[in-house]
């Protein structure tokens, strides 16, 4: 499994000291202490929570598959579960965790149900959580055993105050009723306890190694995602191109046309005011028309590009309008408690137009709804549902591809749910990190 890289300015693993009494008073050796003995509590209370859930939901399946809700509700239950862990091992031990994101919502049960089963982020998941139990009983209890044994040796020279006279063993050990015996064996406790630090970093390393194995990112789903990337980078620069042309064209075709005809109308105009000043009033109004067509063109190739209004207003104002141009009624809900960037903003835009054009030319829908929301700083998420005949492929059109392209851009995902006899459902998840730039 390849290890995860850890979250940007968060060291990967904190440098050990070399001096071991550096190392034994190291707040992080106490902290990777505390860590592996948590790591049987936590451990436990996961696998118990998790298994519970897997219990419920293959007991409760025969029984008109009412296991499937509770096993989506388990699977929910262990990514957040996971979380909490990722946030543990990164407070305590400063590792970062990238995690494995959880397959977007779908509306059937069944079919969602079963994309959580096949998805290999939910059974690492779920394999670290059932494994924290032994392993953690097992580091936990081999971290214990160090310190406690430790502290119990060096502590043996004050045993000796507490043993009578008569010279028996106390608490069945040898050699306690000998100062020399005791000497020896507060001397093999400080071995020990300066032997603890290096003890914990190779339980951590496991530890670690085990959690960044099931907790972070799928290598096959990364790897699976850069190649996607780019493929899409490819496509995105092929559509650029053809954009780039089609632009070309329309300017030379429409607006230069425009333009030269007015030209040539203002030319009439003014050789025909040398002849006869009264006579061009006629020629004024076609220059006067031809400019407003071509403003008018001009307008519509701009909005095109990147409308005024979404610069101005934000997405709310830029949606509304497309909404109320939609031949299909639409319900919009706009929810963002913190403005994207400028970058994000235009591919949201594009994806609800171009969603809402397909919707009107091929879905035969009676009604439409788009949401987009975006939770603080976290990323927005656009949720376009119509109640059309559904079929809907992206492997089979270039509408539906270009709009995975673009949103791959910004490293977004696009997801489309449209059985036959639909509805459909198309979500879209725009990051708004690094990737997804900032304002």
């Amino acid at each position: 499994m390849v290890m995860a890289p850890p979250v940007e300015g968060v060291p990967a693993v904190r440098a050990p000291h070399r001096d071991p009494l550096r190392a034994l008073v190291a707040p992080s050796t106490w902290l990777a202490a505390a860590h592996l003995l948590l790591d049987a509590v936590v451990g436990t209370a996961v696998a118990l929570v998790l298994g519970l859930g897997l219990v419920f939901s293959v007991v409760l399946l025969p029984f008109a598959l009412a296991g499937v809700p509770v096993w989506i509700v388990t699977a929910w239950v262990s990514a957040g579960m996971a979380r909490l862990e990722r946030l543990r091992y990164g407070v305590l031990l400063g590792v970062g965790i990238a995690p494995q994101p959880m397959p977007a919502f779908r509306p059937n049960p069944l079919r969602y149900g079963g994309v959580l089963w096949r998805d290999p982020g939910v059974r690492r998941r779920a394999a670290h959580q059932l494994l924290a139990a032994p392993l953690g009983i097992l580091t936990g209890g081999i971290a214990y055993t160090v310190l406690t044994g430790a502290l119990a040796l060096l502590g043996m020279p004050l045993l000796g105050l507490a043993i009578t006279a008569d010279g028996d063993t106390a608490y069945g050990i040898p050699l306690v009723d000998d100062a020399g015996g005791r000497a020896l064996l507060a001397g093999l406790g400080l071995v020990l306890l300066l032997a603890a630090p290096t003890v914990l970093r190779a339980l951590t390393a496991v530890d670690v190694a085990v959690a960044r194995s099931l907790l972070g990112p799928v290598p096959e789903v990364l790897a699976e995602r850069v190649h996607e990337l780019e493929r899409s980078r490819a496509r995105v620069v092929d559509a650029g191109e053809a954009e780039r042309r089609k632009l070309e064209r329309d300017l030379h075709d429409g607006t230069q046309q425009r333009l030269v005809a007015l030209g040539m109308t203002l030319g009439r105009a003014r050789t025909r005011y040398k002849q006869d000043p009264s006579a061009i009033g006629e020629l004024l109004d076609d220059a006067h028309q031809q400019a407003k067509d071509a403003v008018t063109e001009l307008r519509g190739l701009i909005r095109g590009l990147h409308p005024p209004v979404l610069t101005d207003r934000g997405l709310d104002a830029a949606l509304s309008a497309i909404a109320v141009r939609c031949p299909v009624p639409v319900q919009l809900t706009v929810e963002l408690d913190e403005r994207p960037s400028a970058t994000v903003e235009a591919i949201g835009y594009f994806v609800v137009a171009e969603s809402l054009t397909n919707v009107a030319r091929h879905s035969r829908a009676a009604h439409a709804s788009v949401t987009v929301r975006r939770e603080g700083d976290g990323p927005v998420w656009i949720t376009v549902v119509d109640d059309g005949v559904g079929g809907a492929d992206p492997d089979r059109g270039t509408g539906l591809r270009g709009l995975a392209d673009r949103v791959s851009g910004v490293d977004g995902q696009l997801r489309v749910d449209s059985p036959v006899g639909g509805p459909t459902v198309l979500t879209v998840e725009l990051p708004t990190g690094p990737a997804g730039l900032t304002r």
